[in-house]
């Protein structure tokens, strides 16, 4: 399936000599992985406190900074021999409470249904919990779209951007959450048939 997720090594690629110089100051990858929770609560409050005008900028930034931070505790991880059961553990924990706390501020968006964005939420946390299951059943972690982290990053930061420039789309915001939430069950569907022999 598309999926944001397929461009991952590319992206690597680009933030190599970031990794590089963050290991030379001596930063760990669970220093990075904390890096990225403690962005995503800081960001979420802030948008909570104010969610319109620069925040609809801010936050999408925010989940870019983020997307980056992901990858490079990974990177950092596996090439520096950091890896770690606890490492791990922070990573997808951190990962699924990171996303909670920059999305259920959206509540406060003009046109949004408090239902349909907890759907969107929700899905999200069972989309994630079924990718590590698979790795608990077989040993091979799941990040299958169409609807994985990176996409639904992607589709909140664009609709964030599009609100900002054309606030006229508020009335647009329920279908395009409700698509999320469809391409989720999708993407749910995909990773258990893809754990399951």
């Amino acid at each position: 399936m598309i999926s944001i997720y397929n461009i991952k090594p590319k992206f690597q690629q680009l933030l190599r000599p970031v990794l590089t110089n963050l290991y030379k100051m001596g930063v760990t990858a669970n220093g990075i992985t904390w890096s990225a929770i403690v962005l995503s609560f800081v960001v979420g409050g802030l948008f909570y406190w104010k969610p319109s005008g620069f925040m609809l900028i801010v936050l999408p930034a925010s989940l870019l900074v983020r997307m980056a931070l992901n990858a490079l505790d990974g990177m950092m991880a596996r090439e520096y021999n950091m890896q770690s059961k606890k490492g791990e553990l922070l990573n997808e924990l951190g990962d699924i409470l990171a996303d909670i706390a920059m999305f259920l501020p959206l509540v406060l968006l003009p046109g949004l249904h408090p239902l349909v964005l907890f759907g969107f939420v929700i899905l999200g946390v069972v989309n994630e919990f079924t990718g590590v299951l698979a790795k608990a059943i077989n040993g091979e972690r799941r990040y299958d779209g169409p609807m994985g982290k990176s996409d639904r990053a992607l589709l909140v930061g664009l609709t964030l951007l599009l609100l900002y420039f054309f606030p006229e789309i508020k009335t647009a915001l329920n279908y395009i959450f409700g698509a999320g939430s469809l391409l989720l069950l999708i993407s749910t569907a995909v990773r258990i048939k893809k754990t399951l022999p």
